[in-house]
């Protein structure tokens, strides 16, 4: 009696599956690292095509090999994609992941403009060409650091907001201050206009497009700036403090089968998500 399509979707990786599936979301084995530097280096050609085929001159005389390239790496992409599906449990939950959001979005721009070509009259066809420059975020599935820094991030992102709170607050009390001191005479016409300076101080930009013209108002501004100099390191402090505690703890990239999230220790038996059973972590 043949399985159904649910059974097969749903049963434990083996065989065919369970080898591709170790070469396209493990990066700890030999051929999971070829993979990846491979899927990079195509990533990164795919993105230099789409920047040359923005510029006029070389679009005109390299048009027809621009074309064949983008469509070398959209049937590259394809059956990476293809692949992924074929090799998880859960393809729709993949699909729907971010990842896997982006892998459409790499695909989605060129086969629009060649199945549905009325799309060309609602929208411009450079809004499809720059939609394929989003292979680029790609790459965080491929490097490991891209995945430190965001594991930093959101072990610090509650002590982030709050700094972002008190910033919030500042600005808002010196951006009122300032329009009261300075006036629509010099500028600060309006308390959003005033906070948008304070805000362009504070961060150390300093458009100079509003700039202070009484001596209380310089006295502020400078203060705002000695602030906001000594500001900007708080955020990079608690992120590298974050992301040097991640360096100890001795992460891989193997992956639950269930629900994908990597990160997992070499002795750990069940998944830090979801809580399902990992399979035995074999590390070549």
């Amino acid at each position: 009696m043949g399985s159904t399509k649910a059974d097969i979707l749903g049963k434990p990786l083996a065989g065919w599956r369970l080898r591709l599936y170790t070469i396209i979301f493990e990066a700890d084995t030999r051929a999971g690292r070829w993979f990846d530097q491979a899927v990079i280096g195509i990533i990164l050609a795919s993105v230099a095509v789409v920047m040359a085929d923005s510029v006029q001159t070389v679009r005109q005389g390299w048009h027809v090999w621009l074309v064949a390239a983008e469509w070398f790496f959209t049937v590259i992409f394809t059956l990476e994609y293809a692949a992924r599906l074929a090799c998880v449990r859960h393809p729709l939950r993949y699909a729907l992941s971010f990842f896997g959001i982006i892998d459409l979005l790499a695909l989605l721009p060129t086969y629009l403009a060649l199945l549905v070509p009325e799309v060309a009259v609602l929208i411009d066809v450079r809004i499809l060409r720059l939609l394929r420059v989003f292979r680029v975020f790609k790459l965080t599935a491929y490097v490991s650091e891209y995945q430190h820094i965001g594991q930093a991030l959101r072990a610090s992102q509650r002590k982030i907001m709050v700094f972002l709170a008190g910033v919030l607050m500042i600005v808002l009390v010196i951006g009122t201050l300032m329009y009261v001191v300075e006036g629509p005479e010099n500028g600060y016409t309006s308390i959003p206009v005033s906070i948008y300076w304070a805000i362009t101080t504070m961060t150390t930009v300093g458009f100079g497009d509003i700039t202070p013209k009484t001596d209380l108002g310089r006295m502020i501004a400078s203060a705002m700036m000695l602030l906001g100099w000594g500001t900007l390191a708080v955020p990079t402090g608690i992120v590298t403090a974050e992301m040097t505690f991640a360096r100890k703890s001795p992460t891989t990239t193997r992956t639950c089968h269930e629900c994908l999230t990597e990160g997992h220790l070499p002795e750990a038996n069940f998944c830090r998500h979801c809580g399902a059973r990992l399979p035995a972590y074999n590390h070549e």
